[in-house]
This record gives structure tokens, C-alpha cells and sequence, in this order.
């Protein structure tokens, strides 16, 4: 797996299309399909069309409506060169290679449509962590996070990684999750630190962190909700 923050992978370097135009904008040299999240396209040049991108089967469309997971998505098909963006938030790029990652639904930006994509639960969250839910892609081919902040990439075969539920916006599908054992149920009741989830990282792996805990969400108190955190 290749990943970068903010320069562009040299062309032909790998297979794909995808280039990062500035740290907050993604330029996609299209000749074919991708997969993009509605209304991120800014402009584009050449022929395009855009079309909704339906949930991929019955299956796909109740995880969907169970979980509150995945983000809605348009097919782009067409030559030229497309510019997508979000909120002007940060944009990190992945190329996997045979390779799997577990996305916070919310943070995908675009994808190449060979990829495989599905939903699953966070195994060994338990209930304390409410059920956490993310999106998985695997398979070849480039992939597009948005980032709250600039974002750091953790290397989890260096030493036991944690990082804040809300914070963790992607990893390694190789690692395994659970939550932090020393965390302290009071937390959830605000009579503890104030984190109020703690993931833990083992494995060979990374852990794609934003440097916030994301944007308020309206009705939670400032305080953005676990959305989704995805499986192993």
C-alpha cells in the first residue's frame, strides 16, 4: 500500500489517475469511471457525465439504513480532468495493491470502481464501544480520504497505538481493534477524562489519525458523533 499527504506521485508511476492538485483538492485524470462522493465536484475539463450511484444491492442498501454508515456517491464516467474537494478539508491519497483498508464512511472523497467496498463492525468493540461501524475497500487501485485538519499517519508494528474514536479516520484492515482496557467507564457519563472512546491498534498496519475530533455535529453538544468505525 502507497499512500501520501500532500505531493503528487510522480505519473505512470502506478497505475491510476489520481494526483492531489493542492493539500484540499483532488484532480483525477479521468478516461473511464470513478467513483466520487456527491457534490465534491468543483470543475472539471472535457467530456463528463455524472450520474447517482445506487448502494450496490439490496444487501449493501440495509447495511446502509441498519448501521447510518457509507456516504452517498455519484459514478463519473467520462475523458478529461475532474477537480473534487469537501468542506476544503485535507486530502490524503492511498494506492492499494492487492490490499485492504477500513474507512469512517464519511471520509471517503473518491475511489476507483474496481474496488470492493462493504460494511462491517468493529470485532472486539463490544458494546461499551455502541457498536461501531466503517466502510471496508480492497482490491487495486486509488483511493481518497478527507481529513478534519492534517492528518498523521501512525505505523502500529512500532509500538501499542490508541487513538480517539472520532480522531481514527482509517487503517489497515491486516490490524486488529478493540477498545483501550484501561479505559474507564466514567468517561461515558463525563465524569472521566473526557475521552469517552479509546481505540486500540495490533497488528502490521497503520492508522490514519485527523488532527480533530471533526466537525460539531448539530444536537450533540459540539461534539461530533462516533459516526462509524469499521472492522478489521
Amino acid at each position: 500500500m502507497r499512500s501520501q499527504f500532500f505531493g503528487n506521485l510522480e505519473q505512470g508511476q502506478v497505475p491510476g489517475h489520481f494526483t492531489l492538485q493542492n493539500s484540499k483538492m483532488l484532480r483525477v485524470h479521468l478516461n473511464g469511471e470513478v467513483l466520487a462522493r456527491q457534490g465534491s465536484m468543483v470543475a472539471f475539463q472535457g467530456q463528463m457525465e455524472f450520474d447517482y450511484e445506487g448502494s450496490g444491492g439490496m444487501g449493501k442498501f440495509l447495511k446502509k439504513a441498519v448501521t447510518g454508515e457509507g456516504v452517498p456517491l455519484m459514478r463519473v464516467r467520462g475523458q478529461g480532468l475532474l477537480f473534487a474537494a469537501n468542506n476544503a478539508d485535507d486530502i490524503h491519497l492511498f494506492y492499494l495493491e492487492n490490499d485492504g483498508i477500513t474507512v469512517n464512511g464519511t471520509n471517503i472523497l473518491a475511489y476507483d470502481p474496481q474496488l470492493q467496498s462493504d460494511i462491517q463492525r468493529v470485532q472486539g468493540a463490544g458494546v461499551a464501544a455502541g457498536g461501531l461501524f466503517n466502510t471496508t475497500l480492497t482490491g487495486t487501485g486509488w483511493v481518497a480520504l478527507t481529513a478534519h485538519g492534517t492528518p498523521v499517519m501512525l505505523d502500529c508494528g512500532r509500538a501499542p497505538t490508541f487513538a480517539d474514536g472520532q480522531s481514527a479516520i482509517a487503517w489497515s484492515t491486516s490490524l486488529q481493534v478493540g477498545v483501550n482496557k484501561t479505559f474507564k467507564a466514567g468517561a461515558l457519563i463525563g465524569r472521566g477524562s473526557g475521552e469517552a472512546m479509546q481505540l486500540a491498534y495490533q497488528g502490521q498496519g497503520f492508522v490514519l489519525v485527523q488532527a480533530s475530533e471533526g466537525p460539531p455535529v448539530i444536537g450533540e453538544g459540539g461534539k461530533g458523533g462516533l459516526g462509524g468505525l469499521l472492522s478489521g
